[in-house]
């Protein structure tokens, strides 16, 4: 088996029609970087399990169809009229997508502070396309095998949040994107840009939710710039269809003293990957990467995560907890990069993973490249089951075992959960929990 798949004659075929509909066609740097990109994407394909970032993740289900770049939908709604499942009581500055397609905010939009600009990519390429260039080209070639190219090439749409040095945002941001069943067989190819100046601060909730029985694919490219001693809390919602697909990646680089708090909850889809990449780009650093999987009947759940410590006196903290119900699989890879000049470095990883079923299976990949000496650096992963003896104790109290299980995993994520520091997304997520144990029926198969 090699290492990528190849991609299809039809990408080949199509490329030069879907191009024609994509925004900022008449930017000529844009232009080039799509074709460079694409070409990029042509030689290598889609990666395999031969890759060794993808060793655990199968993308032939993917990369058999070709869901096909959409910019016309029939359907317009505007953002007041945003769903119930999206409102969920936050008072935020919402930018929202539907099908991958802009909503205009209707005139219940909270007006935005000084030094802060929300625009969708579309308005960004056409208002301040020169700051596109410069901002868009910092991570447009990965160096290894991913779906980065291809989502440069093609991206239609996104978010684009820029706060000016100083700027206090004190209500979220949130990016929302909405997939109906007019999204069945399309591609939504968004990249989202967050850049935070220097001393500021701002918190950014992305979500994606799925509400149709079609599958689609979602492939999300967030940039994320965080200057000197500025502080960005970023969580991420996905609940996508169950028969969708949901690549995202983030890159985060992280500068003087600065702070980036990143926390990510998935449920959706039937596959499922996110990949972080932080740059720690100076001394003082404090970056925090959290998230829970919630994955049941044959989901494929992937977590890949890199944390590259470039200066010395940075701190990093990573724990990740999945849950695993029916036939699903999940992924977590962690790599944490020490570099030679790095001292005084703190670096912690955890991975912790729990079966509800016999049949569900947990992969676990830890690792630390540390090339310093003075540093302190821990990692490690656990695979385990609910405890016999907590069950115990609570049957023998009159509780259900089925009950039982449900707050005895309700626990097991609770420690991150109530990290969130934003009281409605945290009510959010804790309320997501709930319904999926709720939905579940009894738990691993018990009555």
């Amino acid at each position: 088996m090699n290492k990528t798949t190849p991609i299809g004659n039809e990408y080949l075929e199509r490329y030069p029609e879907w191009r024609k509909s994509l925004p900022g066609t008449d930017l000529v740097w844009l232009a080039k970087m799509r074709e460079d990109a694409f070409q990029r994407f042509a030689e290598s394909g889609f990666p395999t399990p031969k890759t060794e970032a993808w060793k655990y993740t199968n993308l032939n289900p993917l990369a058999k169809n070709v869901f096909a770049p959409k910019t016309g939908f029939s359907e317009t709604i505007s953002a007041d009229d945003l769903p119930l499942e999206a409102q969920d009581g936050l008072s935020a500055h919402h930018l929202v997508f539907i099908n991958g397609k802009y909503a205009p905010p209707g005139p219940a939009a909270t007006p935005l502070p000084e030094g802060v600009r929300l625009l969708s990519l579309g308005d960004a390429l056409k208002t301040i396309p020169d700051l596109m260039a410069e901002l868009l080209t910092e991570n447009a070639k990965p160096e290894a095998p991913d779906l980065r190219n291809i989502n440069t090439a093609l991206m239609t749409e996104g978010a684009v949040l820029l706060v000016e040095p100083g700027v206090q945002l004190e209500k979220p941001v949130h990016f929302f994107f909405l997939a109906t069943e007019e999204a069945g067989d399309a591609a939504m190819h968004l990249r989202n840009l967050v850049v935070l100046g220097k001393g500021s601060t701002a918190t950014v909730l992305e979500s994606y939710l799925g509400t149709g029985q079609a599958g689609y694919w979602t492939n999300v490219v967030t940039e994320i710039a965080v200057h000197d001693d500025a502080r960005l809390h970023h969580y991420k919602f996905q609940n996508e269809a169950a028969a969708a697909y949901h690549i995202a990646a983030t890159t985060a680089k992280i500068g003087e003293r600065a702070v980036y708090d990143n926390f990510i909850m998935s449920l959706g889809g039937s596959l499922s990957r996110n990949d972080i990449f932080a740059l720690l780009d100076g001394s003082g650093i404090d970056c925090r990467l959290n998230g829970v999987n919630l994955a049941r009947n044959r989901q494929h759940m992937d977590t890949t995560s890199v944390i590259d410590h470039k200066k010395p006196g940075s701190s990093s903290s990573e724990t990740y907890k999945n849950v695993v119900d029916d036939h699903a699989k999940t992924v977590f890879q962690g790599k944490v990069i020490v570099r030679p000049d790095s001292q005084k470095t703190s670096a912690h990883q955890l991975n912790r993973n729990l079966l509800l079923s016999d049949d569900a299976s947990a992969n676990a990949k830890p690792e630390l490249r540390i090339h310093a000496d003075d540093v302190k650096c821990s990692h490690g992963a656990t695979i385990g089951e609910l405890d016999e003896q907590a069950l115990f104790y609570f049957c023998s109290r009159g509780i259900s075992e089925n009950i039982a299980r449900s707050l005895l995993t309700e626990s097991f994520l609770a420690e991150l959960v109530d990290a969130v520091e934003i009281p409605a997304i945290r009510e959010k997520m804790r309320q997501a929990i709930t319904a999926w144990l709720a939905q579940a029926g009894p738990i691993g198969g018990r009555p």
